[in-house]
């Protein structure tokens, strides 16, 4: 069962299903989810956006209409340069700050910083009551050596909140100053502006934030235990504590001791549960999980959880229901954006380790949205599993009906069309497929690959040789081509010289590769180097003990006089791949029998 969940990492915990769903943080959030203590008003001490009566009154005559469809035409086309000129004239000579604010967008996209920060000065010197502008600003000087300009405009917005929304205002500024590439002077600036507001919860943990970011962690901390004296219930606080404290040891008994006084945190025991999935106390992860369903039976996010650690646990049913749950959850709260993909994989391949098809390729029809960043892959999976089934016509008709648009895709399942094909020993069919897919898509490196490993099976050595260097020439750091060609001549004992010189290449680009020091052992044998060609497929052995890297070393062996330890390792081949050809081919020619 384990190895039937490969694919499950402890890392996908901690996906698009984490416990706390966060949204995108835009420039002016604030640095952590302030929750109650904090109400997060859209922007502390904002002014509101300039209304279009604020605007200047100006006509949009034809020569202006001209020079603005000119310049946008032009920047579309590539060029920057004369349409930010355009943009910045037209803003000065109108006083229109969404001219500026559009030179600004040019500049930056052009990575023009320069011309990007003329840009916004001017858009906050025609809207100086603009927030947005302001933030464009403060989120461009931090990132230059201009960070002190900042400063005076951190200071004003902090003063101007009103008290109920002062610690967001707090937040908002520690947050724009972590992007600083000085962090020294960023964080000197911060210890300034919150030196009037140290009666604040939120100071704290400001600074607790900012002493991390300059690795003062005796600092981080004591701050953090400075808010968690103020508010000793607040989650927000102790975990910033848990955060700074390094140690995932110590943040284990910050957060335990917490919930021992505060069961009903329910943002720290989830936090602690991921931190547990993390160390990976998969068990203590799990009581924790079910802890939060005891409150919220319907957390989807819980649920998914639940369902992730236990594939780690390899206990496929109670996984199932924990997906099967969540997928309940989301079928009665269809606002939730949460994409179900994942969990439908994850039931199919339960469903398929257990022998049932068919309940696979049920949970891979119901990711039955194009618009599902999954899409693609349950389509393809499901026409494998019919295939495998089979069912190959209605593998085939599958791909058939599978719509998109992106060429990469359709690339992508021209090669599992000819995949199927190929596996079920129509290798020429398999090959026209490819051949046709080359016509459309004639510089897909994916496409290039296979057909040239299937040219090679149908002894079309000029074709197969032909797309390799193809491979190599739009895909110069794509290694497998330059094994594939060096494994190739060496394997029909020609131009081995050439063979050593690209496999010695791939080797450079993957030196660890088993496969590759496979080929280069091979290609040793073939030039008379025994001993080095032993020591380089023993190595690669040891690595992986793949059936073809047994047969190669084998035959080194027996070379060498070996033949006892030749024949325990073709014996040992066939115990794991009794089908295979090499080894098929290899006893053969050598008329050895085991």
């Amino acid at each position: 069962m384990k190895n039937a969940f490969a694919i499950v990492t402890l890392s996908a915990l901690m996906a698009t299903h984490a416990m706390a769903q966060t949204p995108a943080v835009p420039v002016d959030a604030p640095a952590a989810p302030a929750a109650a203590e904090s109400p997060p008003d859209a922007k502390a001490g904002a002014k509101p956006e300039a209304k279009p009566s604020n605007l200047p009154n100006v006509e949009l005559n034809s020569e202006l209409l001209y020079k603005l469809t000119k310049a946008e035409m032009e920047f579309k086309n590539g060029q920057w340069q004369g349409p930010y000129v355009t943009m910045m004239m037209a803003a000065q000579q109108t006083r229109d700050p969404r001219l500026a604010r559009r030179a600004s967008e040019m500049a930056l996209a052009a990575k023009q910083g320069g011309e990007a920060l003329a840009a916004i000065r001017l858009w906050r010197e025609l809207a100086p009551e603009s927030d947005e502008a302001t933030q464009f600003f403060l989120g461009f000087v931090v990132l230059t050596d201009k960070i002190e300009e900042a400063e005076p405009i951190f200071a004003q917005r902090i003063e101007a909140a009103p008290p109920g929304s002062r610690g967001v205002a707090l937040f908002q500024t520690q947050q724009i100053l972590a992007r600083a590439n000085d962090k020294l002077y960023a964080y000197a600036m911060l210890v300034r502006l919150m030196e009037p507001y140290k009666d604040l919860f939120e100071t704290h943990l400001v600074l607790s934030q900012g002493a991390l970011s300059i690795g003062e962690r005796d600092r981080a901390i004591a701050e953090a235990n400075k808010a968690l004296q103020m508010k000793p219930a607040s989650e927000l606080a102790v975990l910033t504590l848990a955060q700074v404290v390094g140690e995932p040891q110590a943040a284990n008994k910050v957060l335990a001791d917490f919930l021992a006084k505060n069961p009903d945190a329910v943002e720290v025991r989830a936090a602690y549960a991921r931190l547990l999935v993390e160390q990976k106390q998969l068990e203590a992860a799990r009581t924790q999980f079910l802890a939060l369903l005891k409150s919220q039976p319907d957390n989807a996010a819980g649920l998914y959880a639940l369902g992730i650690v236990s594939l780690q646990l390899e206990d496929a049913k109670g996984a199932e229901q924990y997906f099967k749950r969540f997928l309940a959850v989301l079928d009665k709260n269809p606002g939730d954006e949460r994409d179900p993909f994942k969990a439908l994989m994850l039931l199919s391949q339960i469903a398929e380790s257990r022998g049932d098809i068919p309940g696979a390729i049920a949970w891979l029809d119901k990711v039955d949205s194009r618009e599902s960043a999954g899409y693609l892959d349950a389509r393809l999976r499901r026409a494998q599993l019919l295939a495998r089934s089979g069912n190959l016509d209605g593998a085939r008709k599958s791909l058939a009906e599978t719509q998109v648009d992106d060429p990469a895709a359709q690339g992508q399942i021209a090669l599992v069309d000819a995949q199927l094909l190929r596996d079920a020993g129509y290798v020429q069919s398999a090959y026209t497929v490819l051949e046709n897919a080359l016509v459309r898509f004639p510089d897909n490196p994916e496409l290039l690959y296979d057909y040239a490993l299937l040219a090679e099976r149908l002894d079309k050595l000029e074709q197969m040789e032909a797309s390799l260097r193809r491979v190599m020439q739009i895909a110069p750091d794509n290694q497998h081509a330059y094994n594939a060609l060096g494994y190739s001549l060496a394997e029909r004992n020609i131009r081995l010289p050439e063979a050593l010189a690209l496999i010695e290449r791939a080797l450079q680009m993957a030196p660890g590769d088993p496969f590759i020091m496979d080929s280069m052992g091979w290609v040793q044998f073939r030039m008379g180097n025994l001993p080095a060609a032993e020591d380089t497929l023993r190595r690669a052995y040891a690595v992986r003990p793949d059936p073809e890297i047994a047969v190669h070393l084998g035959e080194v062996l027996w070379q060498k006089g070996d033949k006892d330890g030749a024949q325990a390792l073709w014996r040992e081949a066939k115990t794991k791949d009794p089908k295979n050809d090499a080894l098929k081919s290899t006893l053969a020619r050598l008329n050895v029998s085991l």
